[in-house]
């Protein structure tokens, strides 16, 4: 299937701009109307990443499970700073911290690399970073797999019905990362620096997050500095990770109304997301 098959048999047209409403509800119906579209790009992106290496879509296996073995000898052995169970407790927060990594960095470039097709042909470009981000959901299942391996082979004292929470946590995340797609795809058309700043920023908002440790170890440690705490609880990965590990490796309820609250703010998110997108597009083919 090409993409010329999906275009829509008129466009608005560049001298007429639609208001807040008229945008949001545009992209809205091109994902829904596109839906063919965006499953192929999906497809399409999975079978060239596991085409391009020896393993293939093995690596998705591997790959998380050599980094937590990284994390374990720094953290573990080197430091000696680690948790019980420390393997289970931090890849936990490895695997979905990949999946959004992933997806946060294909969304980045899923316009620029289409250059070609955008000048030539007419189609809603919203579908590139919404596929671009779906795709990581495959990474992130394909993850479940040595996660299950983990919980319950190696520490099956640690498994509880709560690892059935995993999908509605999963589905917080996706809000939260297709918002995030959205931004930088349409950014990164003019401002080609996003790449570079992401790759970095990433890496430091990974770290300032409670991936390798809890939260209650960074209260401890910044003791009477409130702020600390105050910062912790607007990062969203704090609340996805302690979620993920509640039902993982603390077999216990997350926290409901913190994920709410997460939701909600995402979705809001998602909406500005949509508009800032549809806002820009129109300029898209020029500035490429």
């Amino acid at each position: 299937m090409s993409a010329t098959l999906e275009v829509p048999a008129s466009f608005r047209s560049s001298a007429v701009r639609p208001g807040w409403f008229g945008l949001l509800r545009e992209a809205y119906q091109e994902v829904v109307s596109r839906r063919r579209l965006i499953r192929y790009l999906v497809q399409a992106d999975l079978k060239k990443k596991g085409a391009n290496t020896l393993l293939g879509n093995l690596w998705w296996v591997i790959d998380p499970l050599l980094q937590m073995s990284v994390y374990v000898i720094l953290v573990s052995f080197i430091f000696q700073r680690g948790h019980a169970d420390y393997p289970l407790f931090v890849f936990a927060a490895i695997l979905p911290w990949k999946w959004f990594r992933a997806s946060v960095r294909d969304a980045i470039s899923s316009v620029t690399s289409q250059d070609r097709l955008i000048r030539q042909v007419q189609f809603p470009k919203i579908v590139l970073p919404i596929a671009a981000g779906s795709s990581g959901i495959a990474n992130f299942a394909f993850g479940l797999i040595p996660l299950a391996g983990l919980l319950f082979i190696f520490f099956p004292h640690r498994a509880s019905a709560y690892v059935l929470l995993l999908p509605a946590i999963a589905v917080v995340q996706f809000v939260f990362t297709m918002a995030v797609a959205l931004f930088v795809s349409a950014a990164n058309v003019f401002f080609r620096d996003v790449a570079n700043v992401a790759r970095h920023g990433l890496r430091l908002w990974f770290y300032l997050s409670p991936g390798l440790y809890s939260v209650g170890q960074v209260h401890d440690i910044a003791g009477e500095q409130s702020w600390v705490g105050v910062l912790m609880g607007l990062n969203p990965f704090a609340t996805l990770f302690e979620a993920y590990r509640a039902v993982v490796y603390g077999a216990t309820m997350p926290d409901l109304r913190a994920l709410a609250a997460l939701l909600a703010a995402s979705l809001a998110l998602l909406v500005v997301g949509a508009w800032f997108f549809k806002r820009l597009e129109p300029r898209f083919a020029k500035v490429l």
